[in-house]
C-alpha cells in the first residue's frame, strides 16, 4: 500500500494524471492474461496479442 500511496503523491505533485488510465489498462490486461492462462479461453486471448 505504501507504493500506491507514493505513486498517487507523485501523480498529484507532478500533474501527470494522464498516466493513470495507461497504468490501469496495463494492470487489467496483465491480470486477464494471468487468470486466463490455465483456462480454455487462453488460445483466444493470445490471438489478440
Amino acid at each position: 500500500m505504501d507504493l500506491l500511496k507514493e505513486f498517487w503523491l507523485f501523480l498529484r505533485e507532478r500533474k501527470k494524471f494522464w498516466l493513470l488510465p495507461i497504468i490501469i489498462t496495463m494492470l487489467l490486461l496483465g491480470l486477464i492474461l494471468v487468470f486466463a492462462q490455465g483456462t480454455a479461453v487462453a488460445p483466444f486471448i493470445y490471438t489478440l496479442f
